[in-house]
Protein backbone atom coordinates (compact mmCIF):
# COMPACT_ATOMS: atom_id res chain seq x y z
CA UNK A 1 0.00 0.00 0.00
CA UNK A 2 1.36 3.40 -0.96
CA UNK A 3 1.32 6.43 1.34
CA UNK A 4 0.51 9.80 -0.25
CA UNK A 5 0.12 13.28 1.21
CA UNK A 6 -3.47 14.48 1.00
CA UNK A 7 -2.34 18.04 0.14
CA UNK A 8 -0.68 16.78 -3.02
CA UNK A 9 -3.67 14.74 -4.25
CA UNK A 10 -6.94 16.36 -3.22
CA UNK A 11 -8.19 19.79 -4.25
CA UNK A 12 -8.11 22.26 -1.35
CA UNK A 13 -11.92 22.35 -1.06
CA UNK A 14 -12.20 18.55 -0.86
CA UNK A 15 -9.37 18.42 1.68
CA UNK A 16 -11.27 20.84 3.95
CA UNK A 17 -14.37 18.64 3.74
CA UNK A 18 -12.35 15.53 4.62
CA UNK A 19 -10.77 17.39 7.56
CA UNK A 20 -14.27 17.88 9.00
CA UNK A 21 -14.39 14.08 9.47
CA UNK A 22 -10.79 13.17 10.26
CA UNK A 23 -7.54 15.03 11.01
CA UNK A 24 -4.03 13.71 11.47
CA UNK A 25 -4.97 10.05 10.96
CA UNK A 26 -4.31 7.49 8.26
CA UNK A 27 -7.33 6.75 6.10
CA UNK A 28 -7.56 3.81 3.70
CA UNK A 29 -9.37 4.59 0.47
CA UNK A 30 -10.29 1.29 -1.23
CA UNK A 31 -10.28 0.63 -4.94
CA UNK A 32 -13.68 0.58 -6.66
CA UNK A 33 -15.22 -2.90 -6.70
CA UNK A 34 -14.76 -3.24 -10.46
CA UNK A 35 -10.98 -2.71 -10.08
CA UNK A 36 -10.55 -5.65 -7.68
CA UNK A 37 -8.73 -8.69 -9.00
CA UNK A 38 -9.74 -12.19 -8.00
CA UNK A 39 -7.25 -14.35 -6.13
CA UNK A 40 -4.40 -15.50 -8.36
CA UNK A 41 -5.21 -13.25 -11.34
CA UNK A 42 -2.07 -11.14 -10.94
CA UNK A 43 0.27 -14.11 -10.52
CA UNK A 44 0.30 -17.69 -11.74
CA UNK A 45 -0.76 -19.03 -8.31
CA UNK A 46 -4.29 -19.93 -9.38
CA UNK A 47 -3.02 -21.83 -12.43
CA UNK A 48 -0.39 -23.67 -10.39
CA UNK A 49 -2.91 -24.77 -7.75
CA UNK A 50 -5.37 -25.91 -10.43
CA UNK A 51 -2.67 -27.93 -12.19
CA UNK A 52 -1.53 -29.45 -8.89
CA UNK A 53 -5.10 -30.38 -7.96
CA UNK A 54 -5.70 -31.98 -11.36
CA UNK A 55 -2.51 -34.00 -10.91
CA UNK A 56 -3.59 -35.10 -7.41
CA UNK A 57 -7.04 -36.13 -8.70
CA UNK A 58 -5.47 -38.08 -11.57
CA UNK A 59 -3.07 -39.92 -9.25
CA UNK A 60 -5.94 -40.76 -6.89
CA UNK A 61 -7.98 -42.16 -9.80
CA UNK A 62 -4.95 -44.30 -10.70
CA UNK A 63 -4.90 -45.89 -7.25
CA UNK A 64 -2.60 -43.71 -5.12
CA UNK A 65 -3.96 -43.52 -1.56
CA UNK A 66 -5.05 -40.32 0.16
CA UNK A 67 -2.35 -40.79 2.80
CA UNK A 68 0.40 -41.15 0.20
CA UNK A 69 -0.84 -38.09 -1.70
CA UNK A 70 -0.92 -36.09 1.54
CA UNK A 71 2.71 -36.98 2.21
CA UNK A 72 3.81 -36.39 -1.37
CA UNK A 73 2.19 -32.94 -1.63
CA UNK A 74 2.66 -31.87 2.03
CA UNK A 75 -1.10 -31.46 2.53
CA UNK A 76 -3.43 -32.86 5.17
CA UNK A 77 -5.57 -35.88 4.37
CA UNK A 78 -8.64 -33.66 4.68
CA UNK A 79 -7.25 -31.26 2.05
CA UNK A 80 -6.55 -34.18 -0.30
CA UNK A 81 -10.10 -35.48 0.25
CA UNK A 82 -11.54 -32.07 -0.66
CA UNK A 83 -9.51 -32.08 -3.87
CA UNK A 84 -10.26 -35.64 -5.01
CA UNK A 85 -13.95 -35.69 -4.08
CA UNK A 86 -14.76 -32.20 -5.43
CA UNK A 87 -17.28 -32.28 -8.26
CA UNK A 88 -16.31 -30.20 -11.29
Amino acid sequence: MKYSKAESIFPEELLRVIQEYVQGELVYIPKPKEAHLKWGEKTLSKNRVSARNAEIKSLFCNGISIEELAGRYFLSCESIKKIVYKKN
